[in-house]
């Protein structure tokens, strides 16, 4: 690892949606290692560098036979563990014909893999992110592919502040600005909590809440932001009718969400960002799973454009300092724990995350 690594290695990646892994070649680069994945006959998953060990020609120019991979080139077969069993011309395969395969977990509708050691690599340490798949909640998400650090969109899952601004005719409205916000953080996760009572919902919340109620024009509205490193922000968010009892805990009057974001480094400067927003209401409903991941698709699309720009001034600017306000506070720490990881790994004393 470089003396400028901006991901680690030891950790779960999300590499593809469930859905997009088929009997069929799938290329994807990950922390700068290309890999290919397919599901094996009995619909498990196997992920294997993207090299033909003889002249690097793409596995994923192949083709599958079974289980195995024959390279487009020379037609040189691997199984799933990266083993060759087949070479032309010649009955004896060199022994050091092998192509690194990859752990793998599918978990939460995501496929992960592990690019670092696989002896470190515990299935238990996926992200726990059990509403994309849990009967009691509903909804759908995709996946951007963002010419980015993975970090801006880490940032920007964890200060909500730009809401504000940015998302005005959506989600976002003054109150989000103005309302304090407490922090907290474990060895491996960061907390931020919002909340805003007794304020004007804006227009998608309002939308929501009047699937249930009607005619409600004040609400007390919740975001709680739980990041898990590297690179996994599941948030926590909704609205009630104010005095409902929503702060206390008590939501059965409101809409609440859970909005799923796993970002996977590509590179140092591209990122594969799979999210999914999952709601507790009218969850038999496809016209209103369909309502809401088409108007978070336009919302995220809005992050999208201003995080790419990001990137874009971090490049023709390279030696510019950036300053922390106190909404930083929650990207802040988030990068706090990236930075641990990396200098662990490169150390070489990093261990499993502890389950916090």
């Amino acid at each position: 690892m470089s003396a400028h690594a901006t991901f680690p290695l030891n950790a779960w990646y999300a590499a593809a949606w469930d859905a997009e892994v088929k009997r069929e070649l799938l290329q994807r680069t990950i922390c700068n290692q290309k890999l290919v994945l397919y599901r094996k006959e009995n619909g498990t998953v196997a992920a294997l560098q993207d090299a033909c060990w003889h002249r690097l020609v793409p596995l994923s120019m192949g083709r599958l036979k079974g289980d195995n991979i024959q390279c487009a080139y020379h037609g040189i077969v691997f199984n799933d563990q990266g083993r060759c069993t087949f070479m032309p011309s010649q009955d004896t395969i060199n022994p050091a014909a092998q192509v690194r395969a990859f752990p793998v977990v599918e978990q939460h509708r995501f496929v992960w893999v592990w690019l670092g050691d696989p002896a470190l690599a515990d299935p238990a340490q996926v992200p726990d992110l059990h509403w994309n798949h849990d009967p009691a909640w509903a909804g759908d998400g995709k996946i951007i592919h963002a010419a980015c650090d993975y970090r801006l969109i880490v940032d920007n899952l964890m200060d909500l502040t730009h809401e504000t601004f940015i998302h005005g005719s959506s989600i976002g409205n003054d109150a989000v600005a103005e309302a304090p916000f407490d922090v907290t953080h474990g060895e491996n996760t960061a907390t931020v909590t919002r909340w805003m009572i007794d304020i004007e919902p804006p227009p998608f919340w309002r939308a929501q809440l009047g699937k249930i109620q009607k005619n409600i024009d004040r609400v007390d509205r919740w975001q709680i932001i739980h990041f898990e490193a590297p690179c996994t922000v599941a948030i926590d968010v909704g609205v009630a009718p104010t005095g409902t009892g929503a702060q206390q805990g008590d939501r059965r009057e409101g809409v609440s969400m859970i909005v799923i974001n796993t970002i996977t480094p590509a590179t140092e400067k591209t990122c594969h960002y799979f999210w999914a927003n999952v709601r507790d209401y009218g969850i038999a409903e496809q016209r209103i799973t369909t309502e809401v991941r088409d108007a978070i698709t336009k919302v995220f699309r809005e992050d999208e454009i201003i995080v790419e720009a990001q990137q874009r001034a971090i490049d023709e600017n390279p030696d510019h300092t950036f300053y922390n306000l106190n909404i930083d506070a929650g990207p802040m720490w988030a990068r706090r724990i990236i930075d641990r990881m990396i200098a662990e790994e490169q150390a070489g004393t990093s261990l499993p995350a502890a389950a916090e």
